[in-house]
């Protein structure tokens, strides 16, 4: 068998796989996906299934499944803070200044498990 001697080029991530995919306004969907995160693991800590997710969520089944699947599309970051609400959770925004040398500021989402 013949093995190819070529090194692999490793780069190394930025903190943000949506930024290293070079998708647009990856510090918007990397927030929304660690909101969608943090509501599936509240789901599972409560042992709900997708349809009693959906019932206290005002969804239907698909649409859980969906976001259980990261398929994000469709979900305002809006929504997603509602859905924490609904869940029983408190959501804080906090607004500060970023750092001088940035042009545009960022968004960060840090969830606090009880």
């Amino acid at each position: 068998m013949k093995t190819a001697n070529k090194s692999a080029r490793v780069k190394a991530s930025s903190g943000n796989v949506f930024a290293d995919l070079r998708l647009p306004n990856p510090q918007d969907v990397l927030a929304k996906a660690k909101l969608a995160h943090r509501i599936c693991e509240i789901i599972n800590e409560r042992g709900l299934t997708q349809s009693q997710a959906a019932e206290i969520l005002g969804l239907d089944q698909p649409k859980i499944s969906a976001l259980m699947r990261g398929r994000l599309h469709g979900f305002s970051g809006d929504r997603l803070f509602r859905f924490l609400n609904d869940l029983g959770q408190e959501v804080e925004i906090i607004i500060r200044p970023g750092p001088r040398t940035a042009r545009r500021g960022g968004i960060q989402v840090v969830a606090a498990a009880r």
